[in-house]
């Protein structure tokens, strides 16, 4: 019975790996990059918007880098300091003072209202300043978030993707920093698993029926997001950034998904913990809080991930051929769609192997969240609590 079982487990593993690589929206290419472009006749204004809380570590490489932005149109830079105790504000105001460039206006919204994430109430703010500091509305919102930095042509190349293919919401992936061993095992596969979850090529198909986007970088044409409610319409969402281009996309803005070139997070993750904390505290969320959902997803990720592996040792281990072969031909497809995704963050193909243990993390920091969401602590981050939409 034992044998048995091991069989139709390693049979489905790889039934699914065949699937998943044939499938799901060729998930693991990374080259989905900014569509191709041509500079617009007439450069539209832009207001980028930078939620910052308790981002003095981050904000010296991150916000020179929008300062300096090289854009032929007009633009300017808002930056919303939530509430930050580490002196966000003031930093911002010295930064803007020696590195010239864009105009900088540093605001703060206040406490959150009800209902609100402390993110979106930001971002609420922000977007109202831009939109009546000028006696005419900006044409976009670059929604930035304070740990990322921009080469100095990301603006511009934003744009030009926008206008030249008619989009309402262009969103980069940001490249993010990979340098300690957590990073190098954690990093480049949670990039991976967004992508199988939310294939780019699928995503950007005019006639997709789902929508996401990477919150770190996210062009918005002011209309759409007028037209979206944005960030109303979304004001409770953990999970913001595939809300938002979920509302863009119900209100018929045609949207695009990509991998960054030009666009870098500087936060560092050193430790394990400290990666942990960034994946739990969304991932129960990510599930709509709900228990069925977590044990199908912690089934599936056994199933896909963990089974391989334990098949190929298996049937080595019993004499069963069959077993083994299964178990590591799904276990070589895993690899083998990963390496994409290492090669795009220059890292060394034997990592490839080690996507089971990596995975096995991300299903213990999966039903960590749900853990933290029922003792009261789920989806923190900085200070603060969110409940689940239903309960807020």
């Amino acid at each position: 019975m034992g044998l048995l079982t091991a069989a139709c487990a390693a049979y489905a593993s790889l039934a699914a790996w065949l699937w998943l690589t044939l499938a799901q929206g060729m998930f693991w290419r990374t080259d989905v990059r900014l569509p191709p472009r041509t500079a617009p006749s007439h450069w539209p204004s832009v207001a980028i918007v930078v939620p910052a809380r308790d981002e003095a570590e981050v904000l010296p490489r991150s916000l020179p880098s929008l300062i300096a932005q090289d854009y032929p149109g007009e633009a300017e830079v808002i930056l919303v300091d939530d509430g930050s105790t580490d002196g966000t504000g003031e930093l911002a105001h010295r930064l803007a003072r020696e590195h010239p460039g864009l105009p900088l206006t540093v605001t703060s919204p206040g406490d959150p209202a009800p209902g609100w994430t402390g993110k979106l109430w930001a971002l609420r703010h922000g977007i109202g300043t831009a939109r009546t500091a000028h006696a005419t509305e900006p044409d976009f919102l670059l929604l930035t978030d304070a740990d990322i930095a921009h080469e100095p042509d990301s603006l511009r190349e934003l744009v030009a993707a926008a206008t030249s293919a008619d989009l309402d919401l262009v969103s980069q992936m940001a490249r993010l920093r990979v340098v300690g061993l957590w990073e190098r095992l954690v990093v480049p596969a949670f990039v991976y698993f967004f992508a199988q979850l939310y294939p780019f090529r699928r995503i950007n198909r005019p006639s997709a029926r789902t929508a996401a986007a990477a919150g770190g970088c996210v062009l918005l044409r002011t209309t759409a997001a007028v037209r979206a409610g944005i960030p109303d319409s979304i004001r409770q969402a953990v999970i913001d950034d595939v809300s938002l281009a979920r509302a863009v996309h119900r209100s018929g803005g045609r949207i695009w998904l990509g991998l960054a070139e030009r666009v870098d997070s500087v936060r560092p993750y050193p430790a394990l913990a400290d990666l942990w904390r960034m994946v739990s505290r969304s991932a129960y969320a990510q599930l709509r809080h709900q228990p069925l959902l977590l044990a199908g997803t912690v089934a599936g990720l056994v199933l896909v991930y963990l089974v391989p592996p334990a098949a190929l040792l298996t049937g080595l281990a019993a004499g069963r051929p069959s077993i083994a072969w299964a178990g590591g031909l799904a276990w070589l497809l895993m690899a083998g769609t990963y390496l994409p995704m290492l090669r795009y963050y220059r890292q060394p193909a034997a990592l490839a192997a080690l996507l089971p243990f990596t995975a096995l993390l991300y299903l213990l920091m999966t039903v960590d969240s749900a853990v933290q969401h029922y003792r009261g602590r789920g989806a923190a981050w900085k200070g603060r609590t969110y409940p689940r939409p239903s309960d807020a």
